[in-house]
């Protein structure tokens, strides 16, 4: 017999079919499966985890005008389709409204185990090897540039600022993927992300030497 885990995997995969590589189902695949290991070595309620590992990407503002409602009233829907128990949704819709990176000014300051858990899980899929290829790939979506040696990084960048950047890839480390690192919540995401962190900077380090033609 299926279990709800089950059920949001089928759903999931539905409704993401043709989405954009990077954030496609295989991205909520390891997001799911990096929350569950990071979730083995915390005290938190793993259902939870799971389902909202499962579904913070099901409808990404970016992919749909802005609007960072649609991916709550998706979700509630759909659990509460499953007789899922209300204590629970309000615990999932809570990691998806506050798990984004340009939300992060915004989020409340006392997060719950679970949304650590989960905004790990996702941080750890921004960087590293598949978070360079996960980066490409959306650059390549939009039709930025890969990079342009006069065009500066914009740090500190307001959430409007963030939602309307079209920088260069190579930049959108220095906006976002190269602070991930030191915004990781749990011990476990802590250790996982050095060695991804220390693998995106190897290969700018590279992409400058061949860029130069050094």
């Amino acid at each position: 017999m299926k279990t709800v885990i089950d059920n949001t995997i089928d759903f999931v995969k539905i409704q993401l079919e043709g989405a954009e590589a990077g954030h496609d189902w295989f991205h909520i695949e390891r997001v799911w499966k990096l929350s569950k290991k990071i979730a083995d070595q915390e005290n938190c309620n793993h259902e939870v985890v799971e389902l909202a590992a499962l579904l913070h990407d099901i409808a990404d503002p970016k992919f749909h005008n802005g609007d960072e409602t649609k991916a709550l009233t998706i979700s509630r829907d759909f659990l509460e389709s499953q007789n899922v128990d209300e204590n629970i949704i309000k615990q999932v819709l809570f990691v998806i409204q506050n798990i984004s990176f340009k939300n992060r000014a915004e989020t409340p300051e006392n997060l719950s185990i679970e949304l650590r858990i989960v905004q790990d899980a996702d941080r750890l899929d921004a960087i590293g090897a598949i978070g360079i290829a996960r980066t490409f790939n959306f650059g390549g979506f939009k039709n930025n540039l890969m990079y342009h040696p006069d065009i500066e990084p914009k740090l500190n960048m307001t959430k409007d600022e963030y939602k309307k950047s079209n920088g260069t890839t190579v930049n959108h480390f220095y906006e976002k993927l190269l602070l991930l690192k030191d915004l990781m919540n749990t011990e476990k995401g802590k250790q996982m992300a050095q060695g991804r962190h220390d693998y995106m900077l190897q290969f700018l380090d590279q992409f400058y030497k061949e860029w130069n033609v050094d």
